[in-house]
C-alpha cells in the first residue's frame, strides 16, 4: 500500500479528513494513529491529519479540501 494517513484517536479534524477523501474517491489507504508511537507523535504531534505517500516521501498536511487533494493525487500519480 502506498497512502498512510496519520491520526490521532478522536480526532475531529481526522473525521473531516476521511469524509473528504471519501469524496475524492482516495485510493486504498492505510490509517496509522500516532498515539501508538513515540516517534510518529514527536514528528506529527498536533500536525495530524497527514496524508503521506510512501513511495514518494510526499505529504499533505491539514487543511485540506477535495480539490487539493485531487490536485495531490495526480501529482502524485504522475511522479
Amino acid at each position: 500500500m502506498h497512502w498512510i494517513l496519520y491520526q490521532r484517536d478522536d480526532c475531529h479534524l481526522c473525521d473531516q479528513a476521511l469524509a473528504i477523501l471519501a469524496q475524492v474517491p482516495w485510493p486504498e489507504f492505510d490509517s496509522v494513529f500516532v498515539d501508538e508511537d513515540d516517534a510518529l507523535q514527536a514528528r506529527y504531534g498536533l500536525q495530524v491529519p497527514v496524508l503521506h505517500h510512501a513511495r514518494s516521501g510526499r505529504e499533505l498536511a491539514w487543511p485540506f479540501d477535495v480539490a487539493t487533494a485531487r490536485a495531490f493525487l495526480q501529482a502524485t500519480d504522475a511522479d
